[in-house]
């Protein structure tokens, strides 16, 4: 499975199950503590990411697609603290490519 494939079955987990499997590994899905939106942590290619539901009431363009009712993800590689893709929808987009 590529990354790719990975972070696209994450993003589709995260929103629809009580836990992600990530390469065989079952990981919970937590809440933020602020806003109670969807996360999970994990690890892949020996990196770890965060992925995150997008806050709706942000105002940029991702939180107005979720106001719309589209489902956003962020992931976040941890190390780093910078946003690195998005899926919308099950779409991932890889920033920087």
């Amino acid at each position: 499975m590529s990354n790719l494939e990975v972070l696209k079955s994450v993003a589709e987990q995260l929103m629809s199950q009580p836990t992600v499997e990530v390469q065989g590994q079952s990981i919970p899905v937590k809440r933020t503590s602020s806003n109670r939106l969807r996360m999970v942590s994990f690890e892949l290619d020996g990196r770890r990411y965060e992925a995150i539901e997008q806050n709706r009431e942000k105002p940029s363009r991702w939180g107005q697609l979720a106001r719309k009712g589209h489902q956003v993800i962020q992931f976040r590689d941890v190390a780093t603290n910078k946003y690195i893709a998005v899926a919308v929808d099950g779409d991932v987009k890889v920033y920087g490519k």
